[in-house]
């Protein structure tokens, strides 16, 4: 089978949109709330989990047939905490503010239910290429919608943009719920609300 082949494109793609993560299966969304405040912040909480997505999967799929089925979980697990550490450690010795701005939260991606759940649903039963892309368009579609919530978060909550001003009229206030939990539920919920009333469009329009 050709590496991208349109039942590769699938998996791809389908991660991305259809069965996006975030607005479609309402998982990982601890990270919604913890780091979308800043943009900067954000892209490396994705670049993380995207590596680790990623890597997780694709170590998943080649192994998978050595790995007992009653311990399986566990094995995951642990595959995905040596991820992580790996991740972790490069960011304190790459970017050692940034790491201590997001905190526990690197470390809390072992136990996102994505990385999970594409390890046990996913790579357990595929090979090691389309495990790869499985994982790939999972990060990217986690990663959209993070940053599609951090950009106007950012800039109501502090007139920037990866700390570059972008609102610089005297008169501007801060929005600062924007800054807090409530404003990262008041973005995603939006989000989630105009994505499905999209689809239930599209899927009208398709009937007709």
């Amino acid at each position: 089978m050709s590496l991208f082949s349109a039942e590769n494109k699938k998996i791809f793609w389908e991660n991305i949109w259809k069965e996006n993560p975030i607005f479609r299966q309402i998982l990982g969304i601890c990270s919604c709330l913890a780091v979308t405040n800043l943009v900067f912040n954000t892209f490396i909480m994705c670049v993380g989990l995207i590596v680790v997505t990623v890597a997780t999967n694709v170590f998943v799929s080649l192994i998978k047939d050595y790995i007992p089925g009653r311990i399986r979980m566990i094995t995951q697990v642990l595959i995905i905490t040596v991820f992580v550490t790996i991740v972790d450690l490069l960011l304190q010795a790459f970017s050692y503010e940034v790491s201590k701005q997001l905190g526990a939260y690197v470390g809390l991606i072992a136990t996102n239910c994505i990385v999970m759940g594409r390890a046990e649903v996913f790579a357990m039963k595929n090979r090691p290429w389309p495990s790869f892309l499985d994982g790939l368009g999972a990060g990217i579609g986690y990663s959209i919608i993070l940053l599609t919530i951090a950009i106007p978060r950012e800039i109501l909550g502090f007139g920037t943009v990866c700390h570059y001003p972008v609102i610089t009229s005297e008169g501007w206030v801060a929005w600062n719920i924007m800054i807090m939990p409530p404003g990262a539920f008041l973005m995603l919920g939006s989000l989630i609300w105009i994505v499905n009333s999209m689809g239930k469009k599209v899927a009208h329009e398709e009937k007709k």
